[in-house]
């Protein structure tokens, strides 16, 4: 779905659409068609406690002091299977652009090359960038030589453009774009809360950008084995009206 959203209509029809995604995403996996909750959590940082906690004592609760160190950020690159509840191929680092983006999906789809694949992601421009609709078309045999010029003409001319094709239900991988300002409606949103919560809240305190990569990393897969299931989505679409 397009992400130019111009009246209450369109915008209905936009969540109706993911919500209808959500609710059917058992009967797309079992006609072979894979549905991912794809986004990015950047600027994550590395601090280190200047002084240890004080655990609890009677009457008094755990104490932390309010100093840290800070050695870095870092950030992660995540698609959740929506099926499943995996954590699929995670990338683990500060940069988020358009190559990076580009470099998970095609992870992501490694996994099974021959299926269809469905993201569902927000608005930011590397999800509808140059890099990601030549990748799609290399995939569905489309002559690069059709698409355009950045800036000048044809499908890559602009983000309108670009979203417009990486939305086109026909191709392969099919990219379906939450409204703006609806980032709620991405459930991977969801699983960034879990990680913050466990594992990135203040209690927490990392030695350096490396120590917080690989805490990241044992969090991800100790998830994928233990905890991961479908989230219960009872949301249909329907707008709260005052």
């Amino acid at each position: 779905m397009n992400p130019a959203i111009d009246n209450r209509e369109q915008f209905h029809e936009t969540v109706s659409q993911i919500c209808g995604l959500y609710h059917s995403a058992k009967e797309l996996a079992e006609s072979g068609v894979h549905l991912y909750s794809t986004d990015e959590k950047m600027g994550i940082q590395a601090k280190e406690h200047t002084r240890a906690k004080l655990n609890m004592e009677v009457g008094k609760p755990e104490r932390i002091d309010p100093e840290y160190i800070r050695h870095g950020v870092t950030g992660i690159i995540a698609s959740r299977d929506v099926v499943t509840g995996e954590i699929v191929k995670p990338m683990i680092q500060p940069t988020r652009t358009e190559k990076d983006f580009t470099a998970h999906v095609e992870s992501v789809i490694s996994q099974h090359p021959q299926a269809k694949h469905i993201f569902i992601v927000d608005n930011l421009n590397t999800h509808m960038s140059e890099t990601l609709v030549r990748m799609v078309a290399r995939i569905d045999n489309i002559d690069e030589t059709t698409l355009g010029i950045k800036r000048k003409c044809g499908i890559l001319k602009n983000k309108q453009t670009r979203a417009a094709f990486l939305a086109d239900n026909c191709h392969r991988i099919v990219f379906f774009y939450t409204p703006k300002h609806c980032s709620w409606l991405n459930q991977i949103e969801c699983w960034f809360s879990i990680i913050t919560r466990r594992l990135l809240n203040k209690r927490a305190t990392f030695i350096s950008v490396g120590d917080l990569e690989n805490k990241i990393k044992s969090f991800v897969d100790y998830y994928n084995q233990f905890l991961k299931k479908p989230f219960l989505w009872n949301y249909k679409g329907k707008l709260l009206c005052a």
